[in-house]
């Protein structure tokens, strides 16, 4: 049995950890002022639905971006590792506006794949191209949700099997104003009812020898 856990009170807050830390690349419209490719590091992203694949972003009006994804109705979701993690920071606290963060980060522009305007980043193992469907004004942010028509995956993170090793990406997740490695995995969808031989080959040795 787990033990209960005593609770203090606080005030209502964004305390939902951790997210995962993701930087969306985007651009504006061909012959606008914002017609460049610009980065934007979110903490505020989900899945939100299956069939058809959905994801939200929230992102603040006062942003270079939000405009750009307003005008463009596209956007680009790319996962970040550790190798990429300080650039994903820098992009966080820089305004597209002010300087070229593809360029001061040394990262690239690519074209993502069933979109015509939002470009990938090519250093990013795993890229979403996303359209938006819908803008939902919520208060200090605006909910961006679209929907995913393409993915683009690094060929390091397949197997010899051919299978999508995420685990192996290195991510990176955000807690409470830090930033985290993902550690080792410890279970699986479904691990709590599954069977001794499946969880015998399923589950990491640390984990199964702690039980």
């Amino acid at each position: 049995m787990i033990a209960p856990k005593p609770k203090k009170s606080l005030n209502p807050s964004t305390l939902l950890a951790p997210l995962p830390v993701v930087l969306v690349s985007c651009r504006g419209l061909a012959g606008s002022e914002m017609d460049k490719p610009n980065l934007i590091t979110l903490a505020w992203a989900g899945v939100i639905n299956s069939d058809p694949p959905m994801v939200s972003v929230s992102i603040r009006k006062s942003r270079y971006s939000h405009q750009q994804i307003v005008d463009t109705r596209e956007f680009v979701i790319n996962l970040v590792n550790q190798p990429l993690l300080k650039a994903t920071d820098y992009c966080g606290v820089k305004s597209g506006r002010e300087t070229d963060k593809f360029a001061d980060c040394e990262l690239t522009p690519v074209t993502a794949e069933g979109l015509s305007i939002a470009p990938a980043v090519a250093q990013s193992v795993l890229s979403l191209s996303c359209q938006v469907r819908q803008i939902m004004e919520l208060g200090s942010h605006d909910c961006f949700i679209a929907e995913i028509i393409a993915v683009q995956a690094a060929t390091e993170l397949f197997d010899k099997q051919g299978r999508l090793r995420l685990d192996k990406a290195g991510l990176v997740a955000f807690s409470h104003g830090h930033y985290y490695g993902l550690g080792e995995m410890l279970g699986f969808f479904g691990f709590s009812v599954a069977s001794k031989k499946v969880l015998a080959k399923r589950m990491p040795k640390k984990v199964k020898g702690e039980e």
